[in-house]
């Protein structure tokens, strides 16, 4: 009895030094990314899944949803997609309506199930009409399917857009999270700031999404600029914008905050065309 109690003293000691190796590599890691200009790259993986643009199966729209966030959420432009689903201006949407990205029909369809917390899709297989099939095949084949981890696509800026006009910071503050292209990492900028600060408008526009639905980015708030580009501004603590508002450069759209982050900061994007470009093309220097 003794000797058994002394055996499992020791594999638990065992067991507790291999958590706290494993423990103490992640941090390690965590802790070498940093870029290349000293500022540090934050790593978003974390709080949400990096998707590029879905071009295949459809979504079915839940409450809450616009098609503006439907958008924004799969990297797709607002304009393409409502013209991929038969959708005029003001590009109204319902529960329950599938939007579809895929360009055609084929024998199976990918049913994008996932809202703002889950990343998961569902695969339905259409057996043709008379098809042979047995006990097994008549089983639910739902499954999920893996997640592939693959670099968003990145919009290069024609030179003529990069040049500064009509773009304003859209917090103070000092700038902790630089854009980068690979998939794992920042599509925009982290500004850290004190709770409750002013987050502004960084153009004139009409907001398009103000809320929570949109997993990873809090309190999000995303403001259309005209057919090419919209903003999105994420992890604010209130929102005193609503949806259909028009605003203008530099008017207080929110206050900063924390929320779907783990401090105070302000994650601010500007996509082109659905696609992420680096916000500091377009800020002026400061």
């Amino acid at each position: 009895m003794g000797h058994t109690i002394i055996r499992q003293r020791k594999d638990w000691s065992g067991f507790k030094l291999l958590v706290i190796a494993l423990a103490m590599g992640t941090l390690l890691a965590g802790c070498s990314s940093t870029g290349s200009s000293g500022a540090r790259v934050v790593d978003r993986n974390s709080a949400a899944p990096k998707r590029p643009t879905v071009t295949s199966g459809q979504y079915v729209v839940k409450p809450g949803d616009t098609l503006f966030s439907i958008a924004f959420r799969y990297g797709w432009d607002y304009k393409e997609l409502a013209a991929r689903n038969g959708i005029a201006p003001p590009y109204t949407i319902r529960p329950g309506q599938p939007i579809r990205f895929s360009s055609g029909s084929g024998g199976s369809t990918t049913v994008v199930t996932s809202g703002p917390s889950s990343s998961s899709r569902t695969t339905v297989t259409r057996r043709p009409v008379g098809a042979s099939s047995s006990p097994a095949t008549n089983r639910d084949k739902s499954a999920t399917a893996p997640s592939v981890a693959t670099a968003p696509v990145v919009t290069q800026v024609p030179a003529a857009e990069r040049a500064v006009g009509g773009w304003t910071w859209p917090a103070n503050g000092v700038l902790i999270g630089k854009f980068a292209s690979n998939g794992s990492l920042n599509k925009g900028i982290d500004i850290a700031g004190d709770l409750g600060q002013p987050v502004f408008a960084a153009s004139d526009g009409a907001v398009v999404y103000a809320g929570s639905g949109l997993r990873g980015y809090g309190e999000l708030i995303i403001i259309k600029h005209n057919d090419t580009y919209v903003s999105a501004y994420g992890h604010n603590r209130r929102l005193v914008v609503r949806e259909g508002q028009q605003v203008k450069a530099g008017q207080t759209i929110a206050e900063m905050g924390s929320t779907g982050t783990d401090r105070v900061k302000l994650h601010f994007e500007i996509r082109r065309q659905g696609k992420p470009v680096d916000p500091l093309q377009f800020l002026p220097r400061r």
